[in-house]
C-alpha cells in the first residue's frame, strides 16, 4: 500500500508542475497589462521623398504600454498595404507607389493590447517609380541569330521584364524564355536561335507590387549568321607579330580543326617579347563579324594555365597597312576576360573548369563595328602572367551579305 501511494504522490505532483508551467507560459504571452486606452500619436513627422517611395521619421509618444507604429495607404495597383516599425527605431518605409502623385499615409501608434491611436495622417510624393526608369531605357536592337536586350537599373530594384510575342491566334502572350527577372543595375539579354524573318515583340517592366509600365511594341529583323569558311583562311603575317615556338606549333593550325598538339597556335614568349603578342590572319571573306569562337590549348587537363589568353583584344580590318601598327585601319572589335567558373588558384581546374574551356568560348563582336576581312587578336596576359598566346583551335562567325 505504501508503495501505492507514493506512486500516486509523484503522479500527482507532476501534475500540479505541469499546470503551473503552463499557467506562467499564458502568463508570458498574455499582453503587458490591461489598459485599453489610447497610446498618443507620433509627433515631429518628416517626410524623405523617394523612387517609388517615401521615407517616415517621427518621435514616438511617451507611453510604456506602446507596441509598434503602422502606415496604412494604398499601392499604385489600389491595393491596401500596412507597414509596421517596432518601438525600437523611429522610422518607416512605404514603398509600391506607381507614379510621382501625392499620396495620404495615416500613421498609427499601436498598444500591446493592440489600441490604435487617432489617426495621423502625412503627405507624401514619391520620385518616379525605378520600374518606369527601367521601361524609358530599355533599349532592343537586332542581332546575329536574335536581338539585344539593354536597361539601366540604377536602383538595383527587383524588377520583371516582360517579353510577349504572338501565339498562333495572333494574340500577345508571355514568353518566359524571353523575359528577364532580376536586380542588377545593367540589364543585357541576348536573345539567339531566332528566325530572320520580321517578327513583333510587346515589352513591359513590372515591379515586385504588381505595378507594370507602358507597353513598348518592337519589330525584330535578325540578322542571318553564318560560319566563314575555315578552308579561305590564310596566314597574314605582319611586322610586330610574335612568333610561333619551334617545336611544330604553326599559325595555320587554328583553324584546321585538329586538336592536341602540335596542332596549335603558340607564340613564343622569349623572342615575342615581353610585349602584347599579336597574330594576324585573312578569313579571305569580307563579312560583318558576329562572334569568334576560341578554344584554348590545354597542357594535360589544365586549361587555365601558362600561355592561355586571359585578357585579349581583337581587332579587324577591310584593308590594313602593311606596316604592321595598330593604325585607323584596324578597328577594335572587342576586348574580352576569360574568367575560370570555380575560381580556383592558378594550376588547378576541376571539371566544371575543363568542361567549359573544352567547349571553346564564344566571344561576340560589337554589332556598329564595320565589315573586315582580315582578323588580329592581341594577348594583353595569359594566365601565368606573360603575353605569349595559344589557340588550340578558332572559328569565325558572321555574315557575308
Amino acid at each position: 500500500m505504501k508503495r501505492h501511494n507514493i506512486i500516486r504522490y509523484i503522479a500527482l505532483l507532476a501534475l500540479f508542475v505541469l499546470a503551473t508551467a503552463c499557467k506562467q507560459e499564458l502568463e508570458f504571452r498574455t499582453p503587458h497589462g490591461d489598459n485599453s486606452e489610447k497610446p498618443g500619436v507620433v509627433t515631429d513627422v518628416a517626410v524623405t521623398n523617394l523612387p517609388g517611395k517615401a521615407k517616415i521619421t517621427y518621435k514616438l509618444p511617451k507611453d510604456a504600454n506602446l507596441l509598434y507604429v503602422k502606415a496604412v495607404y494604398q499601392y499604385g495597383t489600389g491595393e491596401n498595404a500596412e507597414v509596421k516599425s517596432s518601438i525600437f527605431v523611429d522610422t518607416l518605409l512605404v514603398e509600391g507607389f506607381a507614379d510621382t502623385e501625392q499620396h495620404d499615409i495615416t500613421l498609427y501608434a499601436v498598444s500591446r493590447n493592440e489600441v490604435l491611436s487617432d489617426p495621423v495622417v502625412v503627405k507624401v510624393k514619391p520620385l518616379e517609380a525605378p520600374f518606369r526608369k527601367v521601361f524609358e531605357s530599355i533599349q532592343v536592337v537586332n542581332a546575329f541569330g536574335g536581338y539585344n536586350l539593354s536597361a539601366a537599373n540604377p536602383t538595383r530594384d527587383n524588377i520583371s521584364i516582360i517579353v510577349m510575342r504572338k501565339n498562333s491566334f495572333n494574340e500577345f502572350e508571355r514568353d518566359n524564355f524571353k523575359s528577364v527577372y532580376t536586380k542588377t543595375d545593367e540589364i543585357v539579354s541576348k536573345i539567339r536561335g531566332l528566325d530572320t524573318l520580321e517578327q513583333e515583340f510587346a515589352i513591359y517592366v513590372k515591379d515586385r507590387w504588381g505595378n507594370n509600365s507602358d507597353t513598348l511594341f518592337k519589330a525584330v529583323k535578325p540578322i542571318f549568321e553564318e560560319k566563314l569558311d575555315p578552308g579561305k583562311f590564310r596566314t597574314f603575317v605582319l611586322p610586330g607579330d610574335a612568333p610561333q615556338v619551334t617545336n611544330g606549333a604553326a599559325l595555320q593550325y587554328a583553324w584546321d580543326g585538329r586538336l592536341g598538339w602540335p596542332y596549335t597556335s603558340f607564340t613564343h614568349q622569349i623572342n615575342g617579347g615581353d610585349q602584347p603578342h599579336m597574330i594576324t590572319f585573312d578569313t579571305g571573306t569580307l563579312a560583318q563579324i558576329s562572334r569568334i569562337w576560341i578554344r584554348p590549348f590545354p597542357e594535360g587537363v589544365r586549361y587555365y594555365y601558362l600561355s592561355t589568353m586571359k585578357r585579349f583584344e581583337i581587332y579587324g580590318s577591310a584593308s590594313p597597312s602593311l606596316s604592321g601598327a595598330l593604325d585607323a585601319s584596324w578597328t577594335l572589335l572587342g576586348s574580352y576576360e576569360v574568367v575560370k567558373p570555380s575560381g580556383l588558384p592558378y594550376g588547378t581546374d576541376n571539371a566544371e573548369d575543363q568542361a567549359t574551356a573544352a567547349a571553346g568560348f564564344n566571344w561576340e563582336v560589337d554589332l556598329q563595328a564595320p565589315k573586315v576581312r582580315y582578323i588580329r587578336i592581341r594577348c594583353l596576359e595569359n594566365f601565368a602572367g606573360g603575353t605569349a598566346q595559344s589557340i588550340n583551335e578558332l572559328e569565325v562567325y558572321g555574315s557575308a551579305q
